[in-house]
């Protein structure tokens, strides 16, 4: 039987959960765009890029933290309120049990509501399962920037992906 799961508004003592949660992929993967770990200054930092936009945890049924997903804005830009970024992170024990799609039809719902109709996700080109997702999920390859970053030693891609909602 598949594992119960709850979505909640993200809380400030839900931060040090969500600092290890993205630190497992700074540490052990390309998902995250950081060389080293990261302390809870990245939480309040990302809690600013969201503000305004809806930011949410994943719980489990006894209320362990699992995972988070956020809207933010694009571009600073006034002409660009359309256009939102999206991000989410699933602790590694709890990929693939449907969270990260639940996530998305939630920050679909989100988006319409605050007038937004094109999503976007940023994506190393090293992140495979993540544009698998992203591609079952209606999005598609929009731009890439080549040989943008470097982590672990290796070049990769920062690729574009869209969706229109």
């Amino acid at each position: 039987m598949a594992p119960e799961y709850r979505f909640r508004p993200l809380r400030d003592e839900d931060a040090d959960t969500i600092v290890d949660i993205f630190n497992y992929y700074v540490e052990n993967g390309f998902s995250a765009y950081r060389e080293h770990k990261v302390d809870r200054a990245f939480f309040v930092r990302m809690r600013e890029l969201a503000a305004g936009y809806p930011i949410y945890a994943a719980e489990t049924a006894d209320g362990r933290v699992v995972g988070f997903g956020l809207l933010r804005q694009y571009h600073p830009g006034d002409v660009f309120k359309r256009a939102a970024e999206l991000t989410y992170f699933i602790a590694p024990d709890h990929v693939g049990q449907g969270i990260g799609g639940r996530f998305l039809e939630m920050l679909i719902d989100d988006a319409r509501k605050h007038g937004i109709d094109t999503l976007l996700a940023s994506i190393s080109s090293l992140n495979g399962a993540s544009i698998r997702f992203h591609e079952k999920n209606g999005f598609t390859e929009c731009g890439r920037f080549k040989r943008i970053g470097r982590k672990k030693g290796q070049d990769f891609d920062m690729v574009w992906m869209q969706k229109f909602i």
